[in-house]
């Protein structure tokens, strides 16, 4: 089960997140803000200790993190080329959720990047965004 949803922009400022669990603490909006600012530190830390690795097209990258394991939960992260970072934070038991995610990026192409009163960097502030999202959680 997917608890959260959280965006992260390339700067590491929250520009989205959504909790779709009972289950866990809600976070206020200034506790939102210090985790994302904290994760995309943490990541940016990490990408640069880690093994550079290749990607497909033989071009090197840093990795970062892409998953941190607690004994109650699990943190995913999926991070584009242009370093937006898109993070889930489900249950134990959810191994891999790297697709969901990329069905996130999807979502936030379609949704917020292509409306022309969108501005990057910026909150996503997009209805159809939200619906799209709980169908994406609810059918995983």
């Amino acid at each position: 089960m997917i608890h959260s949803i959280f965006i992260i922009n390339r700067s590491g400022g929250l520009i989205y997140n959504k909790n779709y669990s009972n289950n866990i603490a809600q976070l206020s909006s200034n506790e939102a803000l210090i985790f994302a600012g904290t994760f995309h530190g943490i990541h940016a830390l990490a990408s640069r200790i880690s093994p550079a690795t290749k990607a497909r097209n033989n071009t090197i990258r840093d990795s970062g993190i892409e998953t941190i394991d607690t004994r109650n939960f699990r943190i995913h992260c999926f991070q584009t080329p242009t370093g937006i970072k898109f993070i889930a934070v489900s249950d134990v038991l959810e191994t891999r959720l790297s697709d969901v995610l990329s069905k996130v990026y999807v979502l936030y192409s379609d949704y917020a990047l292509k409306n022309p009163f969108y501005n990057l960097e910026m909150p996503i502030r997009s209805e159809m965004f939200d619906v799209r999202l709980l169908q994406l959680v609810h059918a995983h």
